[in-house]
């Protein structure tokens, strides 16, 4: 079973890998920063964090790498992400924006049954 990962380090996995899509490439603290509206420094701590964790390839001043547990953790989180969303909007009728931002908190708290019930829902 996969380690519970707190919803910021996830949120930081997801953007990493969300970045390095849109780039084709490596990424920077700079840009995970500006994405998550936080400090370069606790980008830096976030990226520490996840390279001890094995998520994360980093050399100081370089740019960010998933590494294959990385991205496969962070296609887990994406998953659920655009899943949550897509159930909101389509099951429930919220405005795209509302399910997006609900879903940046609901991806980090639902239990594997819900979220497989959602997923069966929309697969229907």
């Amino acid at each position: 079973m996969e380690k519970k990962l707190t919803e910021s380090i996830e949120d930081y996995i997801e953007t990493i890998y969300l970045e390095s899509q849109k780039h084709g490439k490596g990424v920077r603290i700079t840009d995970v920063a500006l994405e998550l509206k936080v400090s370069k420094a606790s980008a830096n701590d976030a990226v520490r964090k996840l390279k001890e964790l094995g998520y994360v390839e980093h050399e100081r001043y370089g740019q960010i790498y998933l590494t294959e547990t990385g991205k496969s953790r962070a296609v887990k989180v994406y998953e659920k992400h655009r899943l949550i969303t897509e159930f909101l909007v389509k099951a429930l009728d919220v405005s795209l924006a509302n399910a997006e931002q609900d879903a940046c908190g609901i991806e980090h708290i639902i239990s594997d049954e819900t979220f497989e019930k959602m997923k069966a829902y929309l697969e229907q």
